[in-house]
């Protein structure tokens, strides 16, 4: 019998964890994650956002296991006859799902989202993410810890069955689980609303975390395959999380002066990589190598003269000013002029920044509803068809200008002039 653990969570009271995990937490890959902070530079604007991915991944695997647990003690009956899983095949997804959880951002960059743009491209074009390098340091790096490990005897789980789990090639049944990785009820967001508004001290992230917990189930979908569901009772808890994240898009992680520091964070750590870019997450040694890098080292960098121009203004907190943006969901009027101020004021000391190219976005993506549960007539609908509130959202496709502190009011006057042509 494992002994078991707690660990004390400002957001989730205690997180318990077995001696396995144990093991993989005191990893030294795990343990970077004390030195990537949840939110990059925004505690610039927001001094309490000092949080690390290590004690959001710890919630992630935490809040897994319980929308797990609810939903089998739920849908038992369902996830046998229709889906035909087993009891030793639900014990074994329940330890493949806690670890996915546990190591999911292990592949962060410096400061989370604000370097992902620094992430090369694979062969055919396509952006690496943070997923594939946390995919890449299971199998190359924590195969000892998961493989060999005592307590994973009878489970023989390995460590390439984690990474396709993180990468998203799992077998068709541990799809469905892995939708409480990443989803629109996935725990990894139900985590980081909490967790982002605690630190920050705002309530936008706030929402009814047990009552959703008590209502989330599984159903079959129109199309015939299985999903993650709200019951018909939960459709408020369900509205208040897309209400939670759309206001957290446009109040923190879409931030003005948040972003700001974004792109200075992007740009200083260009020039601190040898090639401008990390190396790919394609073997052991890029693997080491990309996992060098941490807040701290950066931060040291930029303390040391190192991040060049991007990283002096960081230092001295002049990071470039918005003169311009559109609504939040803008017309194509609003389009068309911004292109126009942009056309004839963008330089080198300016930049352009998107909505739709933050790695924090919100979208009016639907939450299914499961309506006459256990029913025969049992059916799968959609939250947008019974919340007006879900309905009326749309997606935020805001753009701003910014320039140097140096160049606002004369940016600002030029402005001007363009909008009365």
């Amino acid at each position: 019998m494992s002994q078991i653990y707690e660990i004390r969570d400002p957001i989730h009271g205690f997180i318990e964890i077995n001696e396995w995990e144990r093991d993989i937490i005191n990893h030294a890959v795990f343990q970077r994650l004390r030195r990537i902070r949840q939110l990059g530079l925004t505690d610039m604007i927001y001094p309490g956002a000092m949080h690390t991915r290590f004690e959001h991944s710890l919630g992630v695997m935490h809040l897994a296991t319980k929308m797990f647990d609810e939903i089998v003690k739920r849908r038992i009956d369902f996830l046998k006859k229709e889906l035909n899983y087993s009891d030793g095949g639900i014990e074994r997804d329940r330890i493949l799902l806690r670890l996915s959880c546990l190591l999911h951002d292990i592949g962060h960059s410096p400061f989370s989202h604000a370097s992902e743009d620094l992430m090369p491209k694979d062969e055919k074009g396509r952006p690496y993410k943070h997923e594939n390098y946390s995919a890449a340091a299971v199998v190359y790096l924590m195969k000892d810890v998961i493989d060999d490990h005592p307590l994973n005897q009878n489970h023989r789980i390995r460590a390439q069955e984690i990474a396709d789990f993180l990468n998203n090639f799992s077998l068709r049944r541990s799809l469905l689980w892995r939708s409480l990785l990443s989803s629109q009820l996935d725990a990894d967001r139900s985590d980081y609303l909490l967790r982002d508004s605690h630190h920050i001290g705002v309530a936008y992230g706030k929402y009814d975390l047990n009552r959703l917990l008590v209502t989330m189930t599984v159903a079959i979908d129109p199309e015939s395959n299985p999903t993650l569901a709200v019951e018909e009772s939960g459709v408020h808890a369900a509205e208040g999380l897309i209400v939670a994240r759309y206001m957290m898009f446009t109040q923190v992680y879409f931030q003005h002066t948040r972003r700001a520091y974004d792109y200075h964070l992007a740009m200083s750590m260009r020039s601190l990589l040898k090639e401008q870019q990390f190396p790919p997450p394609t073997n052991r040694n890029n693997i080491e190598e990309y996992l060098k890098w941490n807040d701290w080292c950066v931060l040291g960098e930029i303390n040391n003269g190192n991040g060049g121009k991007h990283g002096k203004l960081i230092s001295e907190r002049r990071h470039y000013r918005k003169v311009y943006e559109t609504p939040e969901v803008p017309s194509q009027e609003d389009v068309e002029a911004l292109n126009k101020i942009w056309d004839e004021i963008g330089n080198d000391d300016a930049f352009l920044d998107k909505a739709e190219n933050s790695w924090y976005k919100f979208d009016n993506t639907d939450i299914p509803i499961l309506e006459n549960i256990n029913k025969s007539d049992e059916k799968v609908t959609y939250l947008s068809k019974l919340s007006s509130v879900v309905y009326g959202l749309k997606p935020v496709g805001q753009s701003r200008i910014y320039v140097s502190v140096e160049k606002k009011d004369d940016i600002k006057k030029r402005i001007e002039k363009i909008k009365c042509k």
